[in-house]
């Protein structure tokens, strides 16, 4: 007898897949390549990697787990990608791996308070493939079919800027290693959020070369941080300029008053959006406006919007369109926005509250680590 999950998956329709796997991402390479794999392959495999690199915040908690839920939903085998050695070759956590390894830890935590279910998909950590002879064998067969030029345009990914002339040396394997990661773990789809797809694009450049399917590539917004933009003009992240600008702005945990933690209080939820920057009639580039396109929407199917009656009364908004031709429009207020979408906020994020609540281990090691960098 099938279990029920699966006899669902089977019978769902290659359209409704396409649906689930392709909604609220910004770019699919290729749409052709994913249809013909989801006609062609009933259990797919797909990842996303993650540094360990401290708290998470909504883009990683809310974008990605959503879109990690849909593929699980449409029937892939998903790899959560636990990437310890590249978060020791980035110094993230100090370079210290003991720290490194309790981040990880902390994030199978994350993801299960945002909904993930655990036992539907697989937690990997980077030193399991790190000890296959094998995998270490891609890494370098990766570089010597790519030009050093080809390997330093893909840095960004490391949050490195593209003029950094101080990189450690290790650096340089970090692009391999990511492409040999999709290589090593046969996956057929690598998600990711747009600051990857160098990485992504350096695997399908040499997949051919090393004998392999091209990986189909799907990508997801990046969330504007909480500050106005601009804090890091001098440093170039991507050649295209839209592009660069995204990647300088997007939602950061390093960067103190940028990020909503997935974890944060009701309080402190209220206080990061009442001061986040939110240009009145500027929907593109607005952090709060994205925060209701890419998870308020997608998780409540509308925006309610408290507003005083001296100011219309309260409001429903029933669709991003209707939201932006309102705010563009000037008839929504940037406090009613960050008032509707923080009340939003506080609903969506109140099962990570509660889950971690109950569940605080690694949660408080991850504050003892950051209070002792």
């Amino acid at each position: 007898m099938k279990h029920p999950v699966t006899a669902k998956v089977l019978r769902m329709s290659t359209d409704h897949k396409l649906g689930l796997v392709s909604r609220n991402v910004e770019e699919i390479v290729t749409h052709s390549e994913l249809r013909t794999l989801l006609e062609t392959k009933s259990k797919p495999r797909a990842y996303w990697g993650f540094e360990c690199s401290g708290f998470m915040h909504i883009g990683i908690g809310l974008v990605t787990g959503a879109k990690i839920r849909d593929m699980v939903e449409a029937g892939f085998e998903f790899i959560v990608f636990l990437a310890d050695w590249h978060s020791w070759i980035n110094n993230k956590l100090g370079g210290v791996m003991e720290n490194i390894r309790q981040c990880g830890e902390y994030f199978k935590d994350c993801f299960t308070a945002v909904g993930v279910p655990r036992e539907k998909v697989t937690y990997l950590w980077a030193s399991e493939l790190a000890g296959d002879r094998e995998y270490w064998e891609k890494v370098i067969r990766i570089g010597k079919i790519s030009s050093i030029n080809r390997i330093w345009r893909a840095l960004p990914i490391m949050g490195r800027s593209m003029e950094s002339s101080d990189v450690e040396a290790a650096a340089i394997i970090y692009p391999c290693m990511q492409a040999a990661d999709i290589f090593q773990m046969e996956l057929d789809i690598a998600c990711a959020g747009m600051d990857q797809r160098k990485a992504h694009m350096l695997a399908r450049d040499v997949a051919e070369k090393l004998g392999r399917p091209k990986p189909v590539c799907v990508h997801t917004p990046l969330l504007t941080g909480l500050q106005e933009p601009g804090s890091r003009h001098d440093e170039k992240f991507d050649e295209d300029s839209e592009m660069d600008l995204k990647i300088k702005s997007k939602m950061s945990k390093s960067i103190a008053g940028s990020s909503i933690l997935i974890h944060d209080t009701p309080d402190e939820i209220n206080s990061k959006l009442m001061g986040a920057f939110c240009p009145p009639r500027v929907a593109y580039g607005n952090p709060v406006f994205e925060i209701a396109k890419y998870i308020v929407f997608p998780e409540e199917g509308k925006l309610h919007v408290p507003r005083a009656d001296k100011f219309g009364g309260p409001i429903d908004l029933e669709s991003v369109n209707h939201l932006e031709k309102d705010y563009s429009d000037g008839r929504l207020h940037p406090l009613d926005l960050k008032k509707g979408v923080a009340d939003s906020l506080i609903r969506i994020l109140e099962p990570a509250r509660r889950y971690f609540a109950s569940h605080k281990e690694n949660l408080d090691a991850m504050k003892r680590i950051e209070i002792t960098r």
